[in-house]
């Protein structure tokens, strides 16, 4: 049976980075969700996944409790599992983990949004380590990748910054606002995580030391 949709208001998941807190959203957080996502509609919607001649997936609240109660669903089957990124107590985006396959795979994808007051502060890239290490030391995953449009350079230089490795360019790899739209590609396996684990949380998530 499918998640009621009402009083949904226990956290099912809540990570701590340096500056963000990744947590399930809830009921109650429906007023900063929505203020965010029209106020950054411009920002958002064009990068978005979405058929052509399909509408703009609807922002009401029962809209916004039934994707509540799909994203719990998810996360009991272990699917998916879908973060709110708060800031300062403050709704600011929202980061998934999302395709996972189990298996011979043991395989997810990562993708993520922020609102456009906040981008460039390095909120993102903390974000992306927190989901990067609940990947890989939580579900015991094997490989996350994140697929990116070239030209979103925003998106881009969230990679760069963490320094995932580049796979290549997928052709038409995703229906977005109505285009199949190339990729770039990036991944990292649970082998790299290893090698570069100490080096990325200590960069991005593990409280800065006060000189």
């Amino acid at each position: 049976m499918a998640p009621s949709l009402r009083n949904q208001t226990v956290r099912s998941l809540d990570l701590a980075g340096r500056r963000v807190r990744l947590a399930s959203l809830v009921d109650s957080d429906y007023e900063g969700w929505h203020a965010v996502r029209v106020r950054c509609r411009d920002w958002l919607v064009p990068w978005e996944p979405r058929s052509k001649g399909a509408p703009v997936a609807p922002e009401d609240r029962g809209s916004f409790m039934s994707r509540c109660a799909m994203r719990e669903r998810e996360r009991q089957l272990g699917s998916g599992f879908g973060f709110g990124i708060f800031v300062d107590g403050r709704f600011g985006g929202e980061i998934t983990l999302s395709s996972i396959q189990r298996g011979p795979f043991q395989s997810g994808a990562i993708g993520y949004w922020i609102d456009e007051g906040l981008a460039g502060l390095g909120l993102v890239p903390e974000s992306v380590v927190v989901v990067l290490q609940f990947a890989f030391e939580t579900l015991r995953l094997h490989r996350v990748e994140v697929a990116i449009i070239p030209r979103n350079n925003a998106s881009r230089r969230v990679m760069d910054k963490l320094g995932l490795r580049f796979e290549g360019i997928s052709i038409g790899y995703l229906e977005i606002n109505g285009a199949w739209e190339d990729h770039a590609r990036y991944a990292m396996t649970s082998e790299e995580w290893l090698l570069r684990r100490d080096e990325l949380i200590e960069n991005w998530i593990a409280p800065s030391v006060s000189s």
